[in-house]
């Protein structure tokens, strides 16, 4: 079992790390206050997990809390099923809103429990590899709006983050690989050495061995929760955290949300950022090839949607959070595991970047 700290004075929290957590009844209701448990989840991990971890907290009083499945489900209306049901159950401000599931319940399980009653516990027991290593920590939460990805949400931290890697065993391929580009991203962005672990293990880790994929989510929570610590409402170097994101929200905007997956967006929008980069003069063309070639050995596409022109990402990009005072800004790459965000870049080495040929760039 491995256990990180994110560090926020008095609302830090545990990241617990180990297989068969959902079993361990006893770690769970260490950081659950009240009597009252509802289980957030989709009707996808219900079957496979929440009669276990059901069984773990059954000492509460639950209630269970299915959603339908998909990004395309992340809305108002579908929030609204959870305050629907915690309003007919009768839950107190003393009660703890359990997210099991991925990154798309993770972020609304969040935003329920940041504005139930102004404010419930919650516990995050993320179940793919992209929650695990990213959206589950940190407090970021909330919806998407048609115009934009997750802008509408608030900053609200869980009790406790427990990392469930058995779960990684019933997560599809294409799941698998979606993660893997958040991991690669703390690489790129923070951690070079990492990036040469991950060209070794690669592998290993899209056969789903524990040992490997242990020691992955361990260093991309480390990772994580020192950024998140030292800035955790996004003024300054969490940003970074967002490498290939602006790139990525603008294709899962404009394709519908839940056609490209989260990671599959970032994972062609941090080639677009790597490449961009590199026309700044910042990477070197052997920089650049390596991480788009690792990103590719992880099964991601390293191609933007062949639909989307220039002018489809500019309006998409314009509703981008980091956009401050009518200013685009983008995280790039000074160095492999060296990450800026700037607004300060010649308007025509965007256009370019956006107009690159990256079917022939990445053969």
């Amino acid at each position: 079992m491995q256990t990180l700290q994110v560090d926020l004075g008095e609302r830090s929290y545990p990241i617990v790390i180990a297989a068969q957590l959902i079993d361990q009844g006893e770690l769970l209701a260490r950081h659950i206050r009240g009597r009252q448990v509802a289980i957030v989840t989709n009707d996808t991990v219900a079957p496979l997990y929440l009669e276990r971890l059901s069984r773990s907290l059954g000492e509460f009083k639950l209630t269970p809390i299915v959603l339908p499945d998909g990004e395309a489900q992340k809305n108002w209306q579908t929030l609204q099923l959870i305050f629907d049901a915690l309003l007919s159950a009768r839950h107190d401000r003393n009660t703890t809103i359990v997210a099991l599931g991925g990154g798309v319940i993770g972020d609304m399980a969040g935003f329920a429990a940041a504005s139930y009653q102004r404010g419930v516990d919650f516990i995050q027991v993320p179940t793919t590899l992209l929650s695990q290593v990213d959206s589950s920590v940190g407090g970021k939460t909330g919806i998407n709006h048609p115009l934009g990805k997750n802008m509408i949400g608030a900053f609200y931290q869980p009790q406790a983050v427990l990392i469930d890697t058995a779960t990684l065993v019933t997560l599809p391929a294409r799941e698998l690989s979606a993660g893997l580009a958040e991991v690669i991203k703390y690489g790129l962005i923070c951690d070079e050495p990492f990036l040469g672990w991950l060209e070794d293990n690669i592998d290993r880790l899209r056969a789903l061995d524990q040992v490997a994929l242990t020691e992955a989510i361990k260093r991309s929570c480390m990772a994580k929760a020192k950024v998140v610590g030292a800035d955790e409402r996004e003024s300054g170097i969490r940003a970074t955290l967002n490498l290939g994101h602006t790139f990525g929200h603008a294709i899962e905007t404009h394709q519908g949300y839940g056609v490209w997956l989260h990671g599959e967006a970032v994972s062609a929008g941090t080639v677009m950022a790597l490449e961009m980069s590199h026309r700044l003069g910042w990477l070197s063309i052997a920089e650049r090839n390596r991480a788009v070639s690792l990103l590719s050995r992880a099964g991601l596409p390293v191609v933007p949607p062949a639909n989307m022109c220039a002018e489809d990402f500019l309006k998409h990009m314009a509703v981008d959070k980091k956009v401050l005072n009518g200013q685009l800004r983008l995280v790039l790459l000074k160095h492999l595991g060296e990450a800026v965000v700037t607004g300060d870049f010649p308007r025509e080495v965007l256009a370019a970047t956006l107009n690159v040929n990256y079917d022939a760039l990445t053969q």
